[in-house]
């Protein structure tokens, strides 16, 4: 092929000569190219703490929340939009940290108690995402959205209460209705936000001679919480041991009446038991009673009864026989001692006659 510039003396330009295979190579690198993207665009990763939206030409499709690699249509068809869900997040109310200081920012912080008096609250909220499509499509701006309803419940809670209750006693109270409020509000709204938990760090007036007399105040308050704590633990240490020394006395006591009635029943039942012997043989139990007195009078006297009966003196030699125990005693051998010999009856008397008085009388 031949190409004419016009012209006198000019000789004709031809093309220059495409080499085989070109047109082919350029096809394949295009296909390839074609390949890389739609593999590059078909799969996404998802981490330990995220989540991914899958959206099928930009409406929401589904939520991948395992953690790993997964698949997707090539974009345009699917997009995947990873949110960092299961982890979670902060917000700072009232101050933020610049260069590793705390700055405050007054148009946060300050606020209008319910008596008309101005105070600085700085508080951090926790969160973190609860219903990833409600997230993405009801709310364009997730933290500002959250830092202006935290900022409204702050103020709605604190208008509502006197100063002196928010900064002394209060504070449990005001952060609990706070938290209380910002869960209603994201509700409400169907934000998908989870509110963890809202942590005052500080509730106080603002700087100046009102601060320095409101924490005299706040420090009196503590001071009177520590004496109130130490009596408390006083008597949480003394009680318990009166109570228990109390009811050590009162069993010992009852143990002590325990003791006594079942000694006296005892008794009773011991007396009534002799009782009814001694109804049964008066005179038996009469020896016996006397025999015992014996034995507690007269411990170490030595007793010989002998029988009464007879009309003559009966000779007992009490003296040696007294001598030979005694001597036995001081020996250690016992003698058996001999039983006395019995007293043989006396002579019948002889009767009298009626001739005696008369021979008598012959006899004078």
């Amino acid at each position: 092929m031949e190409v004419h510039t016009g012209g006198k003396g000019t000789e004709p330009a031809r093309m220059p000569n495409v080499p085989k295979g070109l047109f082919r190579n350029i096809i394949i690198g295009v296909i390839v190219l074609i390949v890389i993207i739609i593999g590059s665009t078909s799969f996404y990763t998802v981490e330990e703490q995220e989540q991914a939206a899958i959206l099928t030409f930009g409406s929401y499709g589904s939520t991948t929340s395992s953690p790993g690699l997964h698949f997707k249509w090539p974009y345009p068809i699917q997009e995947a939009v990873i949110v960092p869900a299961n982890l979670e997040q902060r917000i700072h109310i009232g101050y933020t940290e610049r260069g590793g200081e705390i700055v405050s920012v007054d148009s946060e912080a300050l606020m209008i108690t319910g008596d008309e008096n101005i105070v600085s609250a700085d508080a951090v909220v926790e969160w973190k995402v609860a219903d990833l499509k409600q997230y993405l499509y009801n709310i364009s701006d997730s933290e500002t959205f959250l830092r202006n309803s935290a900022i409204s419940a702050i103020r709605s809670v604190i208008g509502s209460n006197k100063l002196d209750f928010a900064i002394t006693d209060g504070k449990t109270a005001i952060q609990s209705d706070v938290r209380a409020k910002l869960i209603e509000l994201q509700e409400q709204y169907e934000t998908g936000i989870q509110i963890i938990d809202v942590k005052f760090q500080d509730i106080e007036p603002p700087i100046g001679k009102v601060q320095e007399a409101f924490k005299d105040v706040t420090n009196a308050r503590e001071q009177r919480s520590t004496k109130i704590n130490q009596a408390q633990r006083y008597v949480n240490d003394i009680l318990p041991k009166a109570r228990g020394e109390a009811q050590a006395l009162l069993e010992q006591a009852e143990s002590e009446k325990h003791s006594r009635i079942v000694n006296a029943q005892g008794d009773v039942a011991k007396f009534n038991a002799v009782y009814n012997e001694f109804v049964k043989n008066p005179n038996v139990t009469s020896n016996r009673l006397i025999l015992e007195t014996f034995e507690k009078v007269l411990p170490g006297a030595k007793v010989i009864i002998s029988d009464g009966g007879g009309d003559t003196v009966k000779y007992l030699p009490l003296n040696e026989l007294l001598k030979s125990s005694s001597s036995n005693t001081s020996t250690g051998t016992t003698t058996p001692t001999p039983a006395p010999a019995p007293t043989p009856p006396p002579p019948p008397a002889e009767p009298e006659t009626a001739d005696e008085p008369a021979a008598q009388g012959g006899t004078q």
